[in-house]
């Protein structure tokens, strides 16, 4: 990996997918602190995680991303110029975030966030498109792959982690103008790369999107090249997708209030934060890469599906035997590496499912399929901790009966996982 960060394109994707990384937790976990920071409650914080649901739709506007001509920015290409417009907006949409606080209300607060997110989730229909078809071959794709991984990981702890630190000494707005500074890095990436040579050679030969042929061509050919590849079996792979990162997901906007509840300091989080739980994320990524390229993709994801639920499931460790900081700290180190190795082999296994000329929005449904069921559900997770704690348990109980549930959750996906090893689909030509 780090040889391979010597080239540009590698070393580029590493920024993007900070980039990339960086809004995420903004909008979701982040967020949450924030707001229970403020004392509101866990149901509303809940609810307020459905502007995440913006990803998982991002497929409904990929063909535009994928076809359409930006005026003006479009001389940097199709790939760059959309990188660099919504790059703008997300920077625009973060300071707006800080403008108008928890003070201004949830809905307004929740508005500047769903502008983010779609930004965010265009953003990423761009990036991912560019990591696909910048790649030479399988074993360059699992490189790009891994180098974003990193860069998104690494994001997610300065938004997660990072951040609590400013939070605690300079508030949350000023936190938020900081992060949204922070996007300088992938509009200088964006910029510095190349546009694609071999999604040039594609475009070339596909209808434009400003026609009736090619609007049809643009929507439907994207999903009819991806089941005319892979026939029946696409009606098992698209599941496993759908159900593989649940557990990540249902328990994600809990995580940030679970901390403030345990009565940890935002300086103890964030240390722990960026200490276990960044050698955790170099690890499981580290590791990851290499599951993907030495055992292939379908026994990898039955491992990496394993370790997520496993880390999952140890955040009822603090909630049952109090915050102990070693303890923490463990739980930190174990959720990003189960994390970590999963992210890695999924994006790895359905980037390796796309096709020259769709590849953004083919990309998009995968992406979005695997967000669909997670991100719906999780807008619940705050009324079921509540709805378990009224139930006649204590909070720190119904914390630990959350996670544990939310691990199984994943079991599914494994068991699918399984299924395909034994018998790899191949493509048809």
């Amino acid at each position: 990996m780090l040889r391979a960060l010597r080239r540009p394109k590698v070393a580029a994707m590493l920024a993007l997918g900070f980039s990339s990384g960086l809004p995420f937790m903004l909008t979701g976990s982040t967020l949450g602190y924030w707001l229970r920071d403020e004392g509101t409650s866990l149901k509303a914080i809940g609810f307020l995680s459905w502007v995440a649901l913006a990803y998982s739709f991002k497929f409904l506007w990929a063909p535009v991303v994928d076809r359409a001509r930006i005026p003006l920015l479009g001389r940097l290409g199709q790939r760059r110029s959309w990188l660099l417009l919504t790059q703008l907006v997300l920077g625009a949409g973060l300071f707006a975030m800080s403008a108008v606080g928890s003070n201004g209300g949830l809905v307004a607060l929740g508005v500047a966030a769903l502008v983010v997110a779609i930004a965010s989730a265009t953003q990423d229909i761009s990036v991912d498109a560019m990591r696909i078809e910048v790649a030479d071959d399988d074993d360059e794709l699992d490189q790009v792959t891994s180098a974003f991984q990193f860069g998104y990981r690494i994001a997610v702890l300065c938004s997660d982690a990072l951040i609590l630190f400013f939070a605690q000494h300079l508030g949350w707005p000023i936190s938020y103008d900081l992060m949204a500074l922070l996007m300088g890095v992938g509009i200088c990436a964006g910029l510095m790369m190349k546009e694609p040579a071999r999604a040039q050679v594609a475009y070339a030969n596909l209808k434009t999107l400003w026609s009736f042929t090619g609007v049809i061509d643009a929507i439907a050919g994207p999903f009819v090249s991806f089941f005319r590849t892979w026939g029946w079996m696409a009606l098992l792979m698209l599941p496993m997708i759908a159900m593989y990162r649940l557990p990540e997901f249902v328990m994600g906007p809990m995580a940030a209030p679970f901390y403030h509840d345990l009565g940890l300091s935002k300086d103890v989080v964030g240390t722990v934060r960026l200490t276990a739980g960044l050698l955790g994320t170099l690890a499981g990524i580290t590791f990851g890469g290499v599951l993907a390229m030495r055992l292939g993709h379908q026994r990898a994801l039955v491992a990496g599906g394993i370790l997520q639920a496993l880390a999952i499931a140890s955040f009822a460790l603090p909630a049952l035997f109090g915050a102990d900081w070693r303890l923490f700290s463990l739980v930190m180190f174990c959720d990003n590496f189960g994390v970590g190795i999963a992210g890695v082999v999924l994006v790895a296994y359905m980037s390796s499912l796309t096709k020259a000329g769709y590849t953004a929005t083919q990309y998009a449904l995968l992406s979005s399929i695997y967000t669909w069921v997670g991100k719906t559900l999780k807008g619940f997770s705050g009324a079921w901790v509540e709805g378990v704690q009224h139930s006649g348990h204590s909070l720190m109980q119904a914390y630990a009966i959350y996670f544990a549930l939310a691990a199984l959750a994943g079991l599914p996906a494994v068991a699918i996982c399984l299924w395909l090893a034994a018998r790899p689909p191949k493509p048809r030509a």
